[in-house]
């Protein structure tokens, strides 16, 4: 069995969260510049097996496509070239970097802490991750 690799994906940042090969456990893996996010999934998929790519959708209120989605279609495709074997899978994402800010305040980090945007992507990516595991 494989592991699960969650994205949050962003325009500057995206966080990367995974489960342990057993797909019972999400955790935060890390944050990386969307720059080097192929480069760094290349080297990750060298050393780990993933079976599945669950990356985050975000939509309005109303459901609609939000504005980000525009930058997420164009990644999409481009890891369907690169990784043609491993499937992807869309998650709804809303409310998850408000959830992750929530999370790290419950968590007691200083308000400081708390401004690690980089720390909420991968917070973000780890709850995409999660919301997938329960549905499953």
């Amino acid at each position: 069995m494989g592991r699960i690799l969650a994205i949050d994906y962003g325009l500057k940042r995206t966080g990367i969260a995974v489960t342990d090969e057993l797909q019972i456990i999400a955790s935060g893996l890390t944050t990386v510049l969307t720059k080097d996010l192929i480069s760094f999934l290349e080297d990750y998929l060298k050393k780990e097996k993933v079976e599945l790519v669950l990356i985050g959708e975000p939509k309005q209120m109303n459901n609609s496509p939000s504005e980000s989605e525009g930058l997420i279609i164009p990644f999409i495709e481009k890891l369907v070239h690169v990784f043609p074997n491993i499937p992807i899978k869309r998650i709804d994402e809303r409310f998850t970097s408000k959830m992750a800010f929530q999370t790290m305040i419950d968590s007691g980090l200083k308000k400081n802490q708390r401004k690690n945007k980089a720390l909420i992507d991968e917070i973000s990516a780890t709850l995409i991750l999660q919301s997938y595991l329960y549905s499953k």
